[in-house]
């Protein structure tokens, strides 16, 4: 199944609530990349990690009008600039997050601590020179957005798991979200998890080691025999 492609696709709608929506572009390709847009606490869309999909704009339109787009991961640019330039707003970049901005052709504004006047906060969460990720984190509605070290998709989960750390970071999971105490969790990969997320956190941070072997031999026999 592609891995990119940043026009037109066929979208499935995921995770909707009173104050976003989520989407799946590909929603049959095996990553299952899920972009969020979600509604500031003085309202304005706000466009997370997006990728393309026929009637996108339809859907954003349900919430308001685009405030900006943010991009979360470093991997994520996606379809970031385009969204951006199509409703004449910035994309906008954690200061520490390195490379991304130069690679989008939109203007970019680089965040502090802060997404603009959305109310969501933007906590760093991995900066190596492999992997840099950003948390975002709405007190005012208690939605956390993780687009990367945690997933829901068939890859992060080992058997017995509806919520999974990424499988490159079993051995040592980002325990620092342990901080929060989201009534919803919005995920990169996957479908979130709407309903008691906190637990569902803490659950998937706990056992993440302890469970690596499993996941880590149920995906070298899925790719060995499918």
């Amino acid at each position: 199944m592609p891995l990119k492609g940043s026009g037109p696709a066929r979208m499935r709608e995921i995770d909707r609530y009173d104050g976003g929506v989520g989407w799946m572009a590909h929603p049959d390709e095996r990553m299952q990349r899920a972009s969020h847009a979600v509604v500031g606490e003085s309202g304005g869309v706000w466009v997370l990690d997006p990728v393309g999909a026929d009637g996108l704009d339809d859907l954003l339109a349900e919430y308001g009008e685009v405030a900006g787009v943010a991009v979360l991961l470093d991997r994520h640019k996606r379809d970031a600039a385009a969204v951006a330039r199509r409703h004449d707003v910035s994309v906008y970049v954690p200061e520490w997050m390195d490379g991304v901005a130069p690679k989008l052709d939109a203007p970019v504004e680089r965040v502090h601590a802060d997404l603009g006047d959305s109310g969501f906060g933007v906590h760093e969460l991995i900066d190596t020179p492999l992997w840099q990720e950003a948390a975002l984190y709405g007190e005012h509605d208690g939605t956390l957005v993780v687009p990367e070290a945690l997933g829901t998709a068939e890859y992060f989960l080992a058997s017995g798991e509806s919520l999974g750390v990424h499988p490159a970071l079993r051995l040592k999971p980002p325990r620092s979200l342990r901080r929060f105490a989201p009534e919803r969790l919005l995920v990169g990969h996957g479908e979130g998890v709407l309903t008691d997320a906190a637990s569902a956190i803490s659950k998937a941070l706990k056992g993440s080691r302890r469970r690596a072997p499993k996941l880590y031999a149920e995906t070298i026999r899925s790719m060995l025999f499918g």
